[in-house]
């Protein structure tokens, strides 16, 4: 048997040397090697020799098995750093391949060109917290625990006192605690709702929220910014109009619509065969508020006002379902 283990070591090894694709090997290291292999169907004849004679015989087994496995990864080994060499090789004559440049989501470009028109109108952008306190959020803004205008917003509450902003009106408070008037800011950025998703509604969505105080400010100022803004954002003849409202922090308040942009005020499915779509919230801001900032009610005034993003962004491309810009399809956000 030991010349039949020497005989059956060299005999493999001599067929390795003539092969030199990975599938012969990995055939050749089965026949030889595997669990029916020719070495094991050898071994199997191990208890038909005399006990003095079976140590020496396996010990010249389990070293003719470990140098056959080892000259057969050896094989392998050698192959899988040729294909890695065959693959580093660098052809300088190829031509570059370019990398596709990404693009700003369409909601960001639209916050971009809102905030854009009031930055040329003179109010500043400012940024806040999305986790913040009900006293901002609610309680500066003239809704007290009880107040019914807190059925309006199903809000997402993360401890008794801090909730997920429903709106990013708190920033208005935030800068009236610390800045003096005169004030013009323009707030943009996420909020959240328990709402369930569907054509129109998302449980996070955005806003771009306004606020201007100063001597003297009237719901003519008022119209006037947002005339502008309007004319601005979707042309220099669109037609508007103001239809009373209501608010906690503003009094008076109204809502302002745009003729329908998708059938001009003729009545489509888009604008309920009404000719009108409302873009926005706006009003005078509630003396209220100003006592509770600390602002001399007699001397200052100003307004305030609220857009959704998605809803200005709806209506600029003419989209009726608001999950699309959430849904991540690469199709649809290549068209931006």
């Amino acid at each position: 048997m030991k010349d039949e283990l020497l005989e059956l070591r060299n005999r493999a090894l001599k067929e390795l040397k003539s092969v030199s694709e990975r599938p012969d090997i990995e055939k050749l290291k089965h026949q030889y090697l595997g669990r029916k292999g020719l070495l094991i169907l050898l071994l199997k004849r191990l208890a038909e020799l005399p006990k003095e004679e079976r140590p020496a015989i396996g010990k010249l087994a389990n070293q003719v098995k470990e140098d056959l496995i080892r000259k057969f990864q050896s094989a392998l080994d050698s192959l899988a750093k040729k294909d890695l060499e065959k693959v580093s090789v660098l052809d300088v004559t190829l031509p570059g391949r370019r990398i596709p440049s990404g693009h700003l989501h369409p909601i960001t470009q639209i916050t971009e060109e809102i905030c854009n028109i009031f930055v040329k109108l003179s109010f500043q952008v400012v940024q806040g917290p999305e986790v913040e306190l009900d006293y901002y959020n609610f309680e500066a803004l003239n809704m007290p625990k009880d107040h019914p205008a807190r059925d309006m917003q199903d809000t997402f509450y993360i401890s008794n006192n801090v909730v997920l902003r429903t709106h990013t009106s708190p920033m208005q408070i935030r800068i009236m605690e610390n800045t003096s008037p005169p004030v013009s800011i323009v707030a943009p950025g996420k909020a959240y709702r328990r709402d369930s998703p569907d054509i129109s509604h998302t449980p996070m969505f955005h806003q771009v929220e306004g606020l201007l105080v100063d001597k003297g400010v009237s719901f003519g100022d008022l119209k006037g910014t947002l005339t502008t803004f309007a004319h601005q954002m979707f042309g220099p003849g669109t037609d508007l109009r103001f239809r009373p409202s209501f608010f906690p922090f503003t009094e008076p308040s109204a809502e302002v619509d745009i003729r329908c942009v998708v059938c001009q005020g003729k009545g489509c499915r888009v604008c309920s065969h009404t000719g009108w779509l409302e873009i926005l919230g706006s009003g005078m801001v509630d003396p209220e508020v100003f006592r509770i900032v600390g602002y001399d009610l007699e001397s200052v005034s100003g307004f305030a006002f609220g857009m959704g993003v998605e809803r200005i962004a709806m209506l600029k491309s003419g989209l009726d379902d608001i999950r699309l810009f959430f849904e991540n399809d690469i199709r649809f956000l290549q068209q931006f």
